[in-house]
Formats: structure tokens, C-alpha cells, sequence
């Protein structure tokens, strides 16, 4: 018989992790951008999601390599996230941070094929074509989109745009129809498409507008931190 007085554990801790990205947001918006009070809270909300993530380890529901796999993605995002936040004086960091990131979402991947093979889902042919197809058809506008602003960097974006699709690819191929809303398929699937977003608005923010959006940080950020909330929580929630 499951504990469901342990299974709530991950989820009593959610709100630790939204109060140091409100915190986040409040530096990242100040005139002038408060560093200081970013390398702050950015690591320590990404430190508290890989704290979540790590809970998973005490759950009846979860599978060790599959934890393992998100705990290692978690690791090498705060790894982008610390070599990002000086990204703007310091170019060369930014494509250290997106490498980070995307060794984060092959871990990522692995840890949803795993949680497939784990739960022998089945594989829907139609289903895995039919978001091959949507996401190539979004990758390749928003690359060309790009492609004019992106200077030297249109092979790494290119690369990093290909593996996140892959990511949500990964992850969509993995839902199950009626499954619940608190389960691993369902977690994983809406952390990849925030995920995704996030990455989107970030990219057209700092190529295309030349990162004088600042509001845009906003939205970037919050996404971006929902997506690695759920993916850790999904951890918790795979059987």
C-alpha cells in the first residue's frame, strides 16, 4: 500500500522554489539589472528544484535511473544557468551555457525513454510522426526567422534547436491517454513544452531584439523554471 503522506512531500516544497524566482524576477527587472541579487537567486531556485528532484529518491513511485537522469539534467542546467547570467558583458559564455543545456536535455531524453521502457508504453507510430512533423515544421520557421541575427552562432543554435526538439519529442511519445494530470508522462510532457517556449522567447529576445526586451525576462524566466519544476517532479511520479 503507497504512502500518500510521503508522496505529498515533493509537492509541499513547490513554494520554496516560486518565492526565490519572484525574488529572481525582482532583480532581473530593477533599473539597472541587480547581479549581485541574480547570482543569488538564480542558483538557489535551480538548487531547489534539484532538492525536489532528489525527494523523488524517498518515493514509492519512482525509478532510480530515471531520477538519476533528471538529477543529472537538473545539474547541468545550473551549470548554464551560472555561465548565463554573464552572458551579455562575457559572449563566449553564452555558448558554454547553451552547451550546458543541451547536454541537460540529452539527459533528459534518455530519462524519458527509460520511464517508456520502464512502463512498457506502447509506441504510437502516428502519434511519434505526427509531432516529428509539428515540431520540424516550428523548428525550421523559427531558425529561419533567426538565421539573419545569428552571425557565427547559426551552427550551435541549430544543434541546440534540434536536440530540445528531440526532448519534447521524447516526452510527447510518452503520454498516455487518461493518464493523470500527476504522473510522469503528463509532467514531463508540460516541462518540455515550457521548456520549449521559454528557450523560444529567449531566443527571439536576444537575437532578434538584441536582449532590449527586459520585461521579456519575465516570461523567459518563469517558463523556464516551471518546465524544470515539473520535470523534477516527475521523478516522484513515474509507475
Amino acid at each position: 500500500m503507497i504512502d500518500s503522506s510521503r508522496m505529498i512531500l515533493p509537492l509541499l516544497l513547490v513554494p520554496l522554489p516560486i518565492i526565490t524566482v519572484f525574488l529572481l524576477l525582482r532583480a532581473e527587472t530593477q533599473t539597472p539589472r541587480n547581479k549581485r541579487q541574480v547570482k543569488l537567486w538564480k542558483p538557489l531556485s535551480t538548487a531547489l528544484v534539484i532538492f525536489i528532484a532528489a525527494l523523488s529518491f524517498t518515493q514509492p513511485m519512482h525509478v532510480p535511473l530515471y531520477s538519476a537522469l533528471i538529477l543529472a539534467g537538473l545539474a547541468l542546467s545550473l551549470v548554464g544557468d551560472w555561465l548565463l547570467i554573464d552572458s551579455d558583458e562575457r559572449p563566449g559564455l553564452f555558448v558554454s551555457g547553451l552547451a550546458a543545456f543541451l547536454f541537460a536535455h540529452i539527459a533528459y531524453i534518455a530519462a524519458f525513454a527509460y520511464a517508456q521502457l520502464a512502463r512498457s508504453t506502447p509506441f504510437d507510430f502516428n502519434r511519434a510522426a505526427l509531432a516529428a512533423a509539428v515540431l520540424a515544421l516550428i523548428g525550421m520557421v523559427l531558425y529561419f526567422y533567426l538565421r539573419p541575427s545569428l552571425g557565427n552562432l547559426r551552427q550551435p543554435v541549430l544543434l541546440y534547436m534540434t536536440v530540445i526538439s528531440l526532448m519534447v519529442h521524447q516526452a510527447f511519445s510518452g503520454v498516455q491517454i487518461g493518464g493523470g494530470l500527476l504522473a510522469q508522462p503528463s509532467l514531463a510532457m508540460g516541462g518540455a513544452l515550457l521548456f520549449y517556449m521559454s528557450d523560444f522567447m529567449l531566443a527571439i529576445n536576444k537575437f532578434v531584439f538584441d536582449g532590449e526586451g527586459e520585461r521579456n525576462s519575465i516570461w523567459v524566466l518563469s517558463t523556464y523554471y516551471c518546465a524544470q519544476l515539473f520535470i523534477a517532479l516527475s521523478a516522484s511520479f513515474v509507475r
